[in-house]
């Protein structure tokens, strides 16, 4: 009866915060919203018994990418009116895009319904195994190589943006280290003399 109190309750939670995550208009209230929908997600993982995830959804999105998204969004100055100028131009393709999500939602629902969709069940991990050491056997055993790819992909994404990002630009005067550590100290401090009165002329 708690359990599916406490599931009805984060999943509602979850859904509305989406839903106000999407239809608020001032951005930091946006990610507040979305910071919300993180936490209850965690409650949700937790109640299934998958604690780790919890915390890592926990960590991972609400510590570091949230957070992030809050300081960027507070920081930048950003005028939302404008961006919002041209917005209605995209109904006719965003209503497109919701309809054929909509279709694909309804053909995945109607093909489960049917039997077309049998679900492959894992063993199950014995009880005396924590959940993360369960997690990180089945991670570093069956699934090593999709691990081992998604860890280049993320690696090759960082390269790519450093290399986006690290542009040669022209208003900025260059660094030139062998100019630097030529220079005599002659070279760098003169001595002046002036008489009283006397302006020092450069």
């Amino acid at each position: 009866m708690i359990a599916a109190f406490a599931f009805y309750l984060f999943a509602i939670i979850v859904i509305a915060s989406g839903v106000m995550t999407i239809a608020s208009r001032n951005p930091v209230h946006s990610v507040l919203w979305l910071i919300l929908a993180f936490f209850n997600a965690a409650g949700l993982f937790v109640t299934l018994g998958a604690e780790f995830i919890a915390m890592l959804l926990v960590i991972v999105y609400v510590g570091a990418v949230a957070v992030l998204f809050l300081f960027v969004v507070m920081m930048l100055d950003i005028d939302f009116a404008e961006l919002r100028a041209g917005f209605a131009r995209y109904w006719p393709a965003a209503m497109v895009l919701a309809l054929g999500l909509l279709a694909e939602l309804f053909f995945t629902v109607a093909a489960w319904k049917s039997g077309g969709l049998v679900p492959v069940r894992a063993a199950a991990a014995p009880k005396a195994m924590p959940n993360i050491e369960a997690l990180g056997t089945v991670l570093y055993s069956r699934y090593l190589f999709i691990f081992e790819g998604a860890g280049l992909v993320l690696l090759v994404a960082m390269i790519g943006a450093i290399v986006l990002t690290h542009r040669r630009r022209g208003d900025v005067r260059p660094q030139n280290v062998s100019a630097q550590n030529r220079r005599r100290p002659q070279d760098a401090v003169v001595n002046m003399n002036p008489g009283v009165g006397q302006g020092v002329s450069l």
